[in-house]
């Protein structure tokens, strides 16, 4: 794992690949982070922007894209049909749930809030300062009256 703040995340993801790039960013970023996602991507490598967290308006030089033969896709869910989500939903069940399930993908977990807490997990997702996941837990406080 890499720690963006603290690391030069470019740095590490070329030592790391022994300077070939990695073959996919998911970023939900965007803004300064576009141009640097290029860069670290490897031949025939892809990008795929599913949010601009940090704005989607940027200078950026697109060079990198041509020379590695990059693609550069966006998707999101907003504008899909109720049918294509139905699908989207049936491959998660059918292909990631047996792999998480499995033990074989897992998620990073920062921190767990119980579900009266959640003022405090939303300061912290706003403040940046997690890494991975933020989740509210509210099995133990379902009320069976």
């Amino acid at each position: 794992m890499i720690n963006y703040k603290t690391t030069d995340w470019q740095a590490s993801v070329k030592d790391l690949t022994n300077g070939k790039g990695v073959n996919v960013v998911l970023d939900m970023v965007g803004g300064p982070y576009l141009e640097k996602n290029l860069r670290s991507l490897a031949l025939e490598g892809r990008l795929v922007q599913i949010a601009f967290l940090q704005g989607s308006k940027v200078e950026i030089d697109w060079m990198p894209l041509m020379m590695k033969r990059l693609t550069f896709t966006g998707s999101t869910l907003r504008a899909r049909s109720n049918e294509e989500k139905a699908r989207l939903i049936g491959t998660l069940r059918n292909v990631i749930w047996p792999e998480l399930s499995a033990g074989r993908l897992l998620p990073l977990i920062d921190r767990v809030f119980p579900l009266s807490a959640a003022g405090q997990a939303h300061d912290l997702m706003e403040s940046s300062a997690h890494i991975g996941k933020i989740m509210l837990k509210v099995s133990d406080e379902l009320d069976t009256h």
